[in-house]
């Protein structure tokens, strides 16, 4: 462990947390040392200032704040769904039409720095910053022979210089995805997807140039198998984490697909984020309740990304409404290169969330 790893570590062992513990219902008793400030919000002229549903939030190699969110179109949902709560379903970014970008950067005071991907996505879900500066982003719509079912790499300025996947078109081969939900870059280049939003259920890694080089997984609950492997990190070790939502897990393996280890102390995790730096993890449960995964609490689980313990719990601010909503609180987590702040995407709630320690 790096030496900063330790100290960041130690600290989570000082005063009223005694034992840091693996176990979610021990996490989520555990001391919170993050409170919440004022996040980031879009300028005026679009949509008035309103987020639309936001997917996931990255930290730039220069410490920028990166957010996806979907355009602004909110459907709302079925009676089971809370007012002012989306389905979660039905938002996208209106195709060619669009006429706002699904991708805000801000500078880490909050300023509104520029927007990217106006009109290239059907309904982006997957997101990522390389050490580079360059945008990764998947889009798990389908237009047929025209768009979805890809992964897209812009560059600093937001121009398309990568595709991953044929546009439109799905399948399970080297150069289709059907639903890509979550992209991570290695320090490298390399690049790996998760095809989890449909029934692939698998991970697929590429060359820096956007050379299939092998793919694993299957539907299931075993190792190496997912059901919604929903997002995707990498350690400063080169190894694969994902967010196995559907089996309420973290899995680990090696770069060529080696299962190694899982986490169950985590939640069930939709968006997945490691500081490199630190090794810090951050994972973030927006689906339990008292019937899917009972016993478990909606929120922000903090840890090591290296033993696998969890060190802090962020709980969901809509935490009362778990039992009434399909899906709420962050679907997405990023910190910044000192661990000392914390966003959170909220998919429902259309919110961007910041917390400093």
């Amino acid at each position: 462990m790096s030496p900063r790893a330790q100290r960041l570590l130690s600290v989570a062992t000082v005063g009223t947390i005694a034992t840091i513990a693996a176990s979610p219902a021990l996490a989520g008793a555990q001391t919170n040392p993050f409170r919440p400030v004022q996040a980031p919000t879009p300028p005026a002229e679009m949509n008035g200032g309103q987020w639309g549903e936001l997917i996931q939030v990255r930290v730039g190699p220069e410490g920028n704040v990166f957010v996806l969110h979907r355009c602004f179109k909110v459907v709302l949902g079925d009676p089971g769904v809370a007012p002012g709560h989306s389905d979660g379903l039905s938002a996208d970014c209106f195709g060619r039409w669009a006429s706002h970008p699904p991708i805000l950067k801000f500078a880490p005071s909050g300023e509104f720095i520029a927007g990217f991907g106006v009109g290239i996505l059907g309904r982006p879900h997957g997101f990522a910053v390389d050490h580079e500066g360059n945008m990764w982003v998947t889009d798990v719509a389908l237009v047929p022979d025209e768009m979805g079912a890809a992964v897209l790499k812009l560059s600093p300025v937001g121009e398309v210089v990568m595709t991953l996947g044929t546009p439109g078109v799905t399948g399970e081969g080297p150069d289709t995805f059907n639903r890509p939900s979550g992209v991570a870059v290695a320090p490298d280049g390399e690049i790996f997807v998760t095809d989890g939003e449909g029934p692939n259920n698998r991970v697929v890694r590429f060359s820096a140039e956007g050379r299939f080089i092998a793919a694993w997984g299957m539907t299931g609950s075993g190792p190496g198998e997912f059901n919604t492997p929903h997002d995707i990190a990498i350690d400063s070790r080169g190894r694969v984490f994902i967010g196995d939502r559907g089996n309420s897990r973290v899995q680990i393996f090696d770069r060529d697909g080696n299962f190694l280890d899982e986490w169950s102390g985590f939640g069930r995790p939709s968006g997945i984020f490691i500081n490199r730096e630190t090794d810090m993890l951050y994972v973030t449960d927006s689906t339990s309740n008292s019937t899917n995964n009972p016993g478990i609490e909606r929120g922000i689980y903090v840890g090591s990304a290296l033993t696998g313990e969890v060190a802090y719990f962020i709980p969901d601010p809509d935490l009362a409404l778990a039992d009434e909503t399909r899906i709420s609180g962050a679907s997405g987590v990023a910190s910044d290169h000192s661990d000392s702040v914390i966003y959170a995407a909220d998919v429902a709630p259309r919110q961007l969330r910041k917390y400093m320690r």
